[in-house]
């Protein structure tokens, strides 16, 4: 079994917060993780996927909390909603530490009447798949944090393989994924993982029946990932109303299949697009969404712009789910189009900027972006890097760097 790099922040939130809510897709290793978390502390195990338990859940709140004494886990706490309102009483009544540990397999902070219960009583922190660190077992260091600020020459990362970029590419995070030896077997995990999600866990949130449009708007977001939302332009191509697009939309988001990358601002009047990226959020799901397989990214062909930052999308936001500094992540363009794949935001407002390229090879104008932000963020602006799939690290001015690509998984110890 892997270890979990947000292990230390899990125990530390249930030594000081009477509810913690492990917050993130299905399959990503949540129950695994909860159950094995400090033999220390035994902690009685429940599963809302158990339908017994379930339907006790569900027909009364009140009573299957009051039931339940010691540290527990409930897992899967998203299929029943009226447990927040159950546990906020309980809580109130004894608010010791670490007595409820759930999971969820729906973002919460989406679902507002949830979230707002256990306000000030609950911590949520995320468990996304895998990231290339962990499944390589390499130290916990947080490589958001270092791409920030940290010293450029601390970690001395190994020139980037291109089987390797597109082995990771292809395979994605999630732990049975990654475990499926062949091409065949790893798209059959993933065919079968989306039809478990959309024919269970979109019909208990939302009600839908017709679940027909909803594979085709995923692979159509996959070809897109990477890109600006335009609903106008998916409607039209999905040939689902905006209104009903929306939802859906939301509802994806809802079930971590798709992320929306807000727009970085300051100021409300300098002329910067305001419309969000968006992502699959694990390049795997997306490559077999969109049809790119390891034939379609052999060597002679080019790696696919979108796949490569989708990937760098995955990685941040794993390492930015135990980052120390409390980054926000952004991304950046000017309605001249000048672009900044990414941008990491501290508390004070300093900025760094990431730009993504497929390529093995960098010049100056791969810094396009990064030095216009560099200019008009002066005060702000702590570096910009170019992650591209070259084979070391080399400065390219004051502040501006370009880093392999395989400092996600390629670090000498």
């Amino acid at each position: 079994m892997h270890i979990r790099h947000i292990t230390s922040f899990i125990k530390e939130a249930l030594s000081d917060t009477p509810v913690v809510l492990l917050n993130g897709p299905r399959q990503a290793g949540k129950s695994t993780l909860a159950q094995t978390l400090d033999e220390a502390i035994p902690r009685r195990y429940l599963t809302l996927d158990d339908q017994v338990t379930l339907s006790a859940a569900t027909s009364d709140p009140d009573g299957f909390i009051a039931g339940l004494t010691g540290p527990v886990i409930l897992d899967e706490v998203q299929r029943a909603p009226d447990l927040f309102l159950a546990i906020k009483a309980s809580v109130d009544r004894d608010r010791q530490a670490g007595r409820f540990l759930l999971t969820g397999s729906a973002n919460v902070m989406l679902l507002p009447n949830i979230s707002e219960s256990l306000a000030g009583r609950m911590e949520v922190l995320s468990l996304l798949p895998l990231s290339c660190a962990e499944i390589n077992d390499s130290p916990q260091t947080n490589l958001a944090d270092w791409l920030f600020d940290g010293d450029i020459n601390a970690l001395n990362v190994l020139p980037c393989d291109r089987a390797e970029l597109v082995e990771k590419l292809i395979s994605g995070g999630y732990p049975e994924a990654i475990e499926r030896k062949t091409p065949r077997r790893r798209t059959g995990w993933f065919d079968n993982y989306l039809q478990a999600i959309l024919y269970r866990d979109v019909r208990e949130l939302a009600q839908i029946e017709q679940l027909t449009e909803l594979p085709n708007l995923l692979s159509l977001i996959a070809h897109r990932s990477g890109n600006l939302l335009n609903h106008a332009e998916l409607s039209r191509t999905s040939d689902i109303t905006q209104t009903t697009l929306k939802r859906y939309f939301t509802l994806l988001e809802t079930l971590f299949l798709v992320y929306r990358l807000p727009a970085w601002s300051r100021n409300a009047t300098k002329r910067l697009v305001k419309a969000p990226k968006v992502f699959i959020p694990d390049s795997g799901l997306m490559a077999n969404l969109a049809g790119w397989s390891e034939d379609r990214l052999s060597p002679g062909t080019g790696l696919h712009g979108g796949l490569v930052e989708t990937f760098v999308l995955s990685e941040l936001l794993k390492h930015l789910a135990f980052s120390e500094k409390s980054l926000t992540l952004w991304h950046y363009r000017t309605q001249n189009n000048i672009e900044v794949d990414f941008i990491l935001e501290n508390r004070a407002g300093e900025l760094t900027g990431i730009e993504v390229k497929a390529s093995s090879t960098v010049d100056g104008k791969d810094f396009k972006g990064l030095k216009h932000l560099q200019e008009t963020e002066a005060k702000a602006f702590k570096r910009g890097i170019v992650l591209y799939s070259g084979r070391e690290i080399i400065p390219f001015g004051e502040k501006l760097f370009a880093v392999p690509l395989s400092m996600w998984w390629a670090i000498e110890k």
